[in-house]
């Protein structure tokens, strides 16, 4: 016969243990964001996301889905509405968008989807902007062979290919430059319905100049002078180096114009 004691601890073990299991799945499908809309006064929709679930993707892009609910916190039915959701990283860069839209939701009402989205890194926040004051902007992945080169947009430098840009609709120019290759000049026009994802490809010119590569996997541009036993002559920029030709890996030669020689003069006709 059990003891009145012995009962009671038994019951008390197991309601520890049914308390451990409530909070392990609580955590397990707490959300991972809770945003309101708007942001400031009293809110209208308040969006609950869940976890990002990894979908297959390219080495620079990468896919997600959201578990989304939209739940109507007014005292009015909400029609239509549409909003803009954008994802950051841990460095509160933005890494990526996506549109969702809210049909005929009374007050009290939850919509729930999953919202897809591709990015160029790993997110971790989200925020929500209404359709109607967001800034549409279209990402396009700009690349340059070879890579490495320096990007600059409407004459604001933003890195170096490969890259992923946000540009407004309108006309822009891209620069691409690289240390001795001849730099690119593209023009790119977005239109207010262009989606997000293009991707643009320059190829940059033969090199202007010889490179010499070090075994550190550093290269130095310029016109070589001379080449001895011990080191090599480099012009670079308006000086000259000598380097150490145990620290060269190789050297690359740009073809040169030779000058013909000067033709004999003419005959003086008699």
């Amino acid at each position: 016969m059990v003891s009145a004691a012995r009962f009671a601890l038994f019951y008390f073990k197991c309601a520890v243990v049914l308390l451990l299991l409530a909070v392990s799945c609580s955590a397990t499908d707490a959300p991972l964001q809770t945003v309101d809309w708007p942001s400031t006064g009293k809110a209208v929709v308040r969006f609950t996301f869940g976890k990002f679930k990894s979908l297959p993707g390219t080495a620079n892009q990468h896919s997600y889905l959201m578990d989304t609910a939209a739940e109507n916190v007014s005292p009015k039915r909400i029609p239509s509405a549409r909003f803009r959701v954008y994802l950051y990283d841990k460095n509160k860069a933005r890494v990526g968008e996506n549109e969702i839209e809210i049909l005929n939701l009374g007050p009290g009402g939850v919509a729930k989807f999953e919202t897809p989205v591709g990015t160029s890194g790993e997110p971790v926040t989200v925020s929500v902007e209404d359709v109607t004051t967001a800034t549409r902007s279209v990402s396009i992945s700009v690349n340059s062979t070879p890579q490495g080169a320096a990007l600059a947009v409407d004459g604001t430098a933003v890195g170096v290919t490969p890259k992923i840009i946000s540009v407004e609709p309108g006309h822009h120019v891209l620069v691409i430059s690289k240390e001795g290759f001849p730099s690119g000049t593209i023009p790119l026009d977005i239109g207010r319905d262009d989606a997000s994802g293009g991707t643009v490809n320059f190829e940059l010119g033969a090199p202007s100049s010889d490179s010499i590569e070090m075994r550190d996997g550093t290269v130095l541009y310029g016109d070589v002078l001379s080449i001895s036993g011990m080191d090599v002559e480099i012009r670079v920029g308006s000086g000259t180096e000598h380097i150490d030709r145990n620290k060269i890996k190789r050297i690359l030669f740009i073809p040169r114009n030779v000058p013909a020689p000067d033709a004999a003069p003419a005959a003086t006709p008699r």
